[in-house]
Order: structure tokens, then sequence, then C-alpha cells
């Protein structure tokens, strides 16, 4: 690839400087301690570059936004990347686009250096594995600066994100908790700087569409800040379709199927292998909805002929033999198919994305040891975005970037819906009803659905089936899908289709 994307550190800023730090006061006894917090630090430089055949110089800042308490202290510093295109005053008119991964606990590294930033890192689009260092790091023409001003945020615990002075990070690490921060940072990035009348779109990916959902219900029903748009990678809202390990969840046994059959076919496992990979997952889908669900809701009394003939079908529709259907009783889950579908060749694939293999040390175990897919591209992506940092937005800080993310972070997380001491039942996490809200409060709201066929831990069809039976109107919602997995963007054919296709979604939403 040409270098059209040349970057220069015309301005590099790194605010350590407080004129007047700020304190937080912590009191022990009759004695008061000051802790200080030094002013947000910000580094910025300038590029330029070319996105969908347009020349766009644009500004790179690197830095924190603060949020403060009700006494204006700060609480939670929230560290992002933000791209905006420089050009004359347009009333803050030009979209912005708030983009954030999952994880829970997942930095914006996989949004930000496999599709959506200026520059992404190169892996095998074939599933490959892509070596040791060096890793290329190419210039993005293909991404959307052109439509829209670009902001990649890490929550607190994640990247260069933390709690502030006597505040702890467990306080952000919860279903809404990390919500309400996130939106709280929306609230107050477009305060600072200027952009409350600016189109606004929320862009997830895995955990970061849960957020999405419950982010766009606080600022639409509490915060008088109106959306755009919705985009949604590798959606997670309801997650009962998307938990195949609790064992008696049939919903699972139905959502996993496609995707399982889209396996099943990758790896040549389907007999006969039916030369389109959409007609065959239409199939699967029917299958599924219509014989596979009425049959596991009938339980033991499933018998005889009708027993085998659902057995059969199932074992062609996963590529498994009849023997392990039975023994499965029916009922295959997702994450064991992963380790049984290539058992026969001492391999497993991938949950993240089903095209990559892996050789486990133990052949006999139920589910694989690891994803083939994270440990084939982790490395190279955190490779990239620190010599990216370091090399072109001139971050020169002593600061952990942390992905993964803080050690406590995960056993600290919390789900629960209501403040402890209340009466509280567990149920899967879902916000779709979170969104389906949002979208009565705004009518003009929409919603991107972006799908790897190959995705073993977010599956297409849950998509579909979430989406479908929330109260969310059909028509408010487009579906796209690709040959690719969680992260689809890493085959070059689905990350060319899915910037095409928010393109299109921002400019459709925005009457560009």
């Amino acid at each position: 690839m040409t270098n059209n994307n040349i970057s220069f550190a015309a301005t590099t800023l790194t605010a350590f400087i407080a004129s007047q730090p700020l304190h937080a006061a912590a009191e022990s006894g009759d004695e008061a301690t000051q802790q200080a917090i030094a002013e947000p630090t910000v580094f910025v430089t300038q590029h330029k570059g070319r996105f969908n055949g347009q020349a766009i110089a644009y500004t790179a800042t690197a830095g924190e936004t603060y949020l403060r308490d009700k006494e204006g202290k700060p609480k939670a510093s929230i560290f992002t990347f933000a791209y905006s295109r420089n050009r004359p005053a347009e009333g803050g008119a030009r979209p912005v686009t708030f983009v954030w991964n999952g994880g829970p606990g997942s930095a914006s590294l996989w949004l930000h250096m496999g599709s959506f930033g200026p520059k992404r890192v190169s892996v095998p689009s074939d599933a490959g594995y892509p070596g040791p260092p060096p890793y290329p790091l190419l210039d993005a023409p293909e991404t959307i600066l052109d439509v829209t001003d670009l902001v990649f945020v890490d929550p607190v615990g994640t990247g260069f994100s933390r709690a502030l002075g006597e505040h702890e990070g467990k306080e952000f690490w919860g279903l809404t908790e990390d919500a309400r921060s996130m939106a709280e940072f929306i609230q107050t990035w477009v305060t600072e700087n200027g952009r409350w009348n600016s189109p606004r779109f929320l862009l997830g990916e895995s955990y970061g569409t849960t957020r999405a959902a419950a982010v766009a219900k606080i600022l639409e029903s509490e915060m008088m800040v109106a959306l755009n748009g919705i985009v949604l990678v590798s959606q997670a809202l309801d997650y009962q379709g998307s938990t195949p390990y609790i064992r008696g969840n049939i919903i699972a046994d139905i959502t996993y199927l496609p995707t399982m059959s889209a396996a099943a076919w990758y790896h040549g496992k389907v007999d006969p292998r039916p030369a389109d990979l959409e007609a065959f997952l239409r199939q699967s889908r029917a299958f599924a909805v219509d014989e596979l669900l009425p049959a596991l809701f009938k339980g033991n009394t499933l018998a005889g002929t009708e027993r085998e003939r659902i057995r059969d079908r199932l074992a062609y529709f996963t590529g498994l033999s009849a023997e392990y259907v039975e023994r499965a009783n029916l009922r295959i889950q997702g994450f064991r198919f992963a380790k049984e579908l290539l058992r026969d060749q001492g391999l497993a694939i991938g949950l993240l994305d089903a095209r990559y293999v892996t050789d486990d040390i133990d052949d006999l175990d139920a589910d694989p040891a690891a994803d083939a897919a994270s440990n084939a591209v982790s490395a190279a992506f955190k490779a990239a975005l620190m010599s990216y940092l370091h090399d072109d937005l001139g971050v020169d800080w002593k600061r952990t970037y942390m992905a993964p993310a803080d050690e406590d972070l995960s056993a600290q997380w919390r789900y629960r819906t209501v403040p402890d001491g209340e009466s509280y039942e567990p149920m899967f996490v879902t916000t779709a009803a979170d969104l389906a809200q949002a979208l009565r409060i705004n009518p003009a709201l929409k919603v991107l659905v972006a799908a790897g066929y190959y995705d073993l831990v977010t599956p297409f069809f849950d998509a579909e089936y979430t989406l479908g039976r929330h109260d969310i109107d059909a028509d408010r919602v487009e579906y796209s899908y690709y040959p690719g997995g969680h992260m689809m963007y890493v085959n070059a054919p689905s990350r060319g289709r899915l910037l095409e296709n928010t393109r299109a979604f921002i400019r459709e939403q925005t009457g560009q």
C-alpha cells in the first residue's frame, strides 16, 4: 500500500502542567490529607491522509477527560483517541462517533487498530498465524473519517483510564455503573469540545454493544442527549442466546446452530457440501426454529423415528457424527462443538473466529484449552497500538496501558441491576429493553447490526432472535453479515464491507 497517510507532529502538547492543581480531600480523624490531581494529560498531533478518496487534514488528540462528582472533584480519567477533521467553523455540525470495545474489560485497541482507525495492523486475512514481530502497520484509507469524527474510548480500568483521588475502580465496574460513566463521559466530551449540535453515533463491539444499549437509554431518557444511530458489531444484548455453557438453556442450542453450520461448512465437514453458504445457513435457521426447537421443547417425550430424524438432521447441519449428537441428547453445546468438529485431526477451532485452528495439548478434553483466534492475533494488535502511540501520536507517558484490563476488574464486575440490600433474582444479562426504550423515545434513531458468520461467542442468529423479540420495530434495524468471526475485520474483504456499510448508515442517518 502506498503511504497516503502522512503524519507530522506539528503540535505535541503534554499537559502534565497544572497552574492550579486540583485536590481530593481525605479525612482521617481530625487530620485532613490532600492528594493532588494534575490537570488532564493530552497529546495532540497533526496528520494528513486520504480517506474514501478525499484528502483530509485531521487532528489526533490522545488524552484524558475527567469525570467529576457532584462537588466538581475529578473522580475518573477517561482516556480517548479522538480524530477530528480540520475545517473552518461549521457550527459543530460534523458527526462524531464514539467507539468502544467490550469485555467487559477491553480497551479500544481492537476496533482502533483493526478497522476504524486511520491506521491498522496487518494480519493474515485467511485466519493464518501472523508470526512474531514486526507487524506491519498500514494506512487505512477505507476508514470513515470522510463522514465522521471518531472518538475511541477506554473505560475505567482499561488502557490509560483510571479512577482518581479517593475513588476506586470498582465504583465503575458493573453493568449499570459502567453505562452511567460512559454516558457521563459523552455529555462531558461534547460540552468540552463544543459538539452539542453534532450528529452523534455509538459504535460498540461485543460487550460494547451491551454497553451501547444501556448508554443510549441513559442519554435519551435522562440527559436529553439525542443520538442519530447505533452500530452493534457482534451484538450481545441478551446473554441467554450467547451462553451455551448453561445446561438446560435450550435457547443457545437454537441460536448457535447456524454458526456451527457455517463452521462445519468452512472446514469441509458438511456432506454433501452445498455450494452456496448463505442458502445453507437459511436452511439451518429454518431447521433450528421449525424442527429442533419443538423437539427440544418436547424433552424426553420425543422418541422413535421422530427423534432419529432430528438426530440425523442435526448431525448434517453440524458436521458431527450421529453417535455424538445422540450422546449429547440432541443439545450441541457451542464451545464443546469447537473441540469436537476437528477432533479426528487433533485440532480445535476458534471461538471468536471458527476459521482459526489450534493444536491443543489434550485431545480428550471436552472444551478447547484456549481460543485459537485470540491467541493468533492479540500480540499483533497490542504491538501495533503501542508502536503507533509512540511513533505517530507522540504519546510518551510513564503510565501503563492496560490491555488486558486491571487485574481486579473481572472479579469485581457487578451485573446486579439493583442496589445491594434490595431483593434481586439473578437472570441472564440483558440490555435489549434499554435499546427498545431509547428507540421509543427517539423515533429517528436506527440501528446497524454487523455480524460474522463464524463467531462462536456472539452468534449471528442470536442477533436476529434478540432484536426480533424485545418490542423493537424491525424497520429500525439493519443487518449486515460477513465471512469472518467476532472481529470480522481481520478478514480483509469483510473489513472493507463493514466500513462501507457503516459509512452508508451514517450518511443515511445524517442526510449526507
